[in-house]
């Protein structure tokens, strides 16, 4: 079997896109983890990257996990403490990844996002969908609970009562219905998904990738901070975005009146 993901950069734009469609880019039974590991590490440590498209080949987005490989899970070979530690060093590193990567992630969502694969999107920062995109929190359909987080993703991303019906019921929702609830931000046609990904990504590109990073590390942390904290948190970091040559060459271009030109930090 190929690699799960593609890794492909246009300048300061990285698109990871999901490779396995012949087993519905599932991310547990192959080695979606530690690729989606690697890549992350790998644009985090490089301060050129500005933004990440995540994607995938095929009809589907994800079909999350394999349930096929889920069987062995109810045999007695393996035992509950080794089960608990399969989650805890893999799917979860994933959503730990995924979630707290630097920059601005863009989930383009091309078909079905299901159990997983609809979490992995709310780990993402925005989403865009395909009209043929569905999501479903269906973890209870098989039998089990979101174990990737996706009880502490949904919520934030479409509200308690929403991501309560989703996960109670494990019903899908088409991308209008996903538009309307706030899990997609926009809706396009399959042939216009990366277009517009692609499009969103060069115009947050262009800002300067330091404040970038700063940025979105702030509007985490706002999650679960308190607004003292947040505070505190955002003088420190105003302090190094004044004192970066980004700021100065912003000024400057703002008093001459031309394009800002921000190299690499």
């Amino acid at each position: 079997m190929a690699d799960f993901l593609l890794y492909e950069r246009d300048g300061p734009i990285v698109t990871l896109t999901m490779n396995q469609p012949e087993v519905r880019n599932a991310v547990t039974g192959n080695t979606a983890v530690p690729e989606f590991v690697a890549a992350c590490e790998k644009i985090t440590a490089d301060l050129s990257i500005r933004a990440v498209i995540i994607a995938a080949n095929g009809t589907v987005f994800s079909s999350g996990g394999n349930v096929k490989d889920m069987l062995r899970f109810t045999t007695d070979e393996i035992s509950p403490a080794s089960l608990r530690q399969w989650y805890v060093t893999g799917i979860q590193l994933l959503t730990k990844a995924l979630y707290n990567l630097e920059v601005p992630t863009i989930a383009a969502i091309n078909g079905p996002a299901i159990g997983v694969g609809c979490d992995l999107a709310c780990m993402c920062d925005f989403r865009i969908a395909s009209d043929k995109a569905t999501f479903a929190e269906s973890f209870i359909r098989v039998g089990i609970i979101p174990g990737d987080g996706g009880a502490w993703l949904l919520p934030r991303t479409v509200g308690m009562a929403k991501a309560m019906e989703m996960a109670f019921t494990g019903d899908p929702i088409t991308a209008a219905e996903a538009l309307e609830c706030g899990l997609v931000s926009k809706v396009t046609t399959p042939e216009d998904l990366l277009p517009s990904a692609n499009e969103l990504a060069k115009r947050i590109v262009k800002n300067p990738g330091n404040v970038l990073r700063m940025t979105k590390r702030l509007m985490r942390e706002s999650q679960t901070s308190s607004l003292d904290a947040i505070l505190h948190m955002s003088v420190g970091m105003q302090v190094i975005a004044h004192k970066s040559p980004a700021h100065l060459e912003a000024i400057n271009a703002f008093i001459e009146k031309r394009t800002p030109n921000f190299a690499d930090e």
